[in-house]
């Protein structure tokens, strides 16, 4: 047994705290064992749905942005966004482990409510964690935070419908690194953008389409 862990009691995977296991629910089902206590105590899944009755959506609250150090002079008006904040503090990725088919288990819900899940690879299950798209709910499982609609109104509201590449009025969601060139679906990684500049930049990432979009004048 670690040392630092006490009979009876259980760590929460949310706060880190070490506390009694009548803090935690107990799980149900057939898969379960008796006595199987859930991964988070009774006071983060509180706090955690109250964040999530006010917003309406999933507990994550844009804090603005952030300007873009670049010798480009086609991108010195862009800004980058910055990481939302967690009521609780972002979730440590770290405390992922693969189940014995060496996956980790992803769960959400579509536009429509109804639930779902798959088995995603490690790597980007540790991704999505790392750039506010998913939380960890035990060592085994995430969830996203985010069904396609909300993502697409939480992208849009964030920026203020403004296209982060003309400064135009903007209704699409664009990657900043492609998915064709790795990546994802994020809060990190996704930003407004309007139709124009969404097909032209179409699989290029941010320098390359800069590079093409306008000319640099070095003189």
């Amino acid at each position: 047994m670690n040392e630092n862990t006490i009979p009876g009691s259980k760590r929460c995977i949310r706060c880190g705290e070490q506390k009694p296991l009548n803090h935690f629910l107990k799980r149900t089902g057939k898969r379960y064992g008796k006595g199987v206590r859930r991964g988070t105590c009774r006071s983060c899944r509180k706090q955690v749905k109250q964040a999530e009755a006010l917003k309406g959506i999933p507990p994550l609250e844009h804090t603005g942005l952030a300007s873009v150090s670049t010798k480009d002079k086609s991108l010195r008006h862009v800004s980058l966004p910055v990481p939302p904040i967690y009521p609780q503090g972002q979730p440590d990725a770290s405390l992922l482990r693969p189940n014995r088919q060496g996956k980790i288990r992803m769960r959400g819900r579509t536009d429509k409510g109804s639930r779902w899940h798959q088995e995603i690879e490690l790597d980007l299950a540790v991704t999505l964690v790392k750039e506010y798209a998913a939380v960890v709910v035990n060592r085994h499982t995430i969830r996203r935070l985010y069904s396609n609609k909300d993502f697409r109104r939480y992208i849009l509201t964030r920026d203020h419908h403004t296209c982060f590449f003309c400064g135009g009025y903007g209704d699409t969601i664009d990657h900043l690194l492609p998915k064709a060139k790795g990546g994802h679906t994020t809060p990190l990684n996704c930003v407004c953008a309007c139709n124009e500049c969404n097909q032209f930049k179409a699989d290029r990432d941010l320098d390359e389409f800069s590079l093409r979009k306008m000319p640099i004048d070095e003189a």
